[in-house]
């Protein structure tokens, strides 16, 4: 599999704060990846280190295959865009003005290809209406129409949808979603709006004072967190027969119990078992959400 970063054992410290304290993580190539963390585990130290503004205490880390000590990195943080914290946008400019301004600190010899990205973002028709005029949701889409500039292929947002309301959060959303599919841009996307980021993710790096405690793919977790139905049972062979006979899905636990992963015909199946001398105890509907699962994996621990 190919990475875009790859981190490892990365440190960071402030005086005796250790914001990062061992991370390694890694970022597919094409991937939509959910930094999932609470506030102070150290998604934002992460970020600041890869986009070049702080240097790591110890450890490494890899972007496009170039270590953060090799010259080269430069020209890998070139194919970056990023937001750190808030939007880099000039409140006082308007979008044409502040992607114009991007452009010139850049480099860059035109402007060819601004429009697109005000098109892409949905901020074309804003005219001369001033970024300090905009909904939260439109500084947001600005502050990635900037990120867009150089035409990178790796975007870092850090808490994209944070203070939005639904309709800028389905926004951002969206326009994740499209620079992913339609243009294969590979997104590193920090937040602790778990529900959010479940309609997002392809992989998710959940981090915990300062380090990777698990990381895993949506469909790992999907299966992880797959709904069901908990069934207790006087004997799981004979629930054996009958699931098997009805071709449901299942997976027994003990002697007495089982999950079933189908929608149940109740009464069709505890008339097939009673026919089978096999007694039905209970039956509960279960499954785990994001949320649940990560805080399985921190429990109620406080930052250190």
């Amino acid at each position: 599999m190919d990475y875009v970063l790859r981190t490892n054992a990365l440190c960071k410290k402030y005086k005796d704060f250790k914001a990062l304290n061992g991370l390694s993580m890694n970022v597919p190539k094409g991937a939509i990846y959910g930094f999932v963390g609470k506030n102070g585990a150290g998604k934002t130290t992460l970020i600041r280190l890869i986009c070049g503004l702080q240097e790591p205490t110890s450890g490494e880390y890899t972007l496009y295959g170039k270590k953060n000590t090799d010259i080269e990195i430069l020209k890998s943080r070139r194919r970056m865009g990023a937001i750190v914290e808030t939007p880099s946008i000039y409140l006082d400019m308007t979008a044409e003005d502040n992607l114009k301004t991007q452009y010139r600190i850049l480099g860059l010899p035109s402007f060819d290809g601004m429009g697109d990205i005000l098109k892409l973002v949905g901020l074309e028709n804003t005219g001369k209406k001033k970024a300090k005029n905009f909904s939260l949701g439109m500084r947001q889409r600005l502050g990635i129409a900037v990120a867009l500039i150089g035409d990178p292929d790796f975007l870092v947002l850090d808490e994209p949808t944070n203070g939005l309301d639904p309709q800028g959060m389905i926004e951002i959303r969206e326009l994740i979603l499209k620079l992913n599919r339609e243009r294969q841009i590979t997104v590193l996307i920090s937040s602790h709006i778990l529900d959010e980021l479940s309609k997002l993710a392809t992989h998710y790096g959940f981090i915990d004072n300062g380090r990777i405690v698990k990381e895993i793919s949506a469909d790992e977790l999907e299966a992880t967190c797959r709904k069901c139905v908990h069934m207790e049972v006087s004997d799981t062979k004979p629930l054996v027969r009958v699931l098997d006979q009805m071709k449901i899905d299942y997976k027994i636990i003990d002697h007495n119990s089982a999950d079933v992963f189908a929608k149940i015909n109740v009464s069709r199946l505890t008339a097939a078992l009673s026919k089978e001398n096999c007694e039905v105890i209970s039956m509960q509907e279960r499954d785990e959400s994001l949320e649940s699962y990560y805080v399985s994996l921190v429990g109620g621990k406080s930052n250190e």
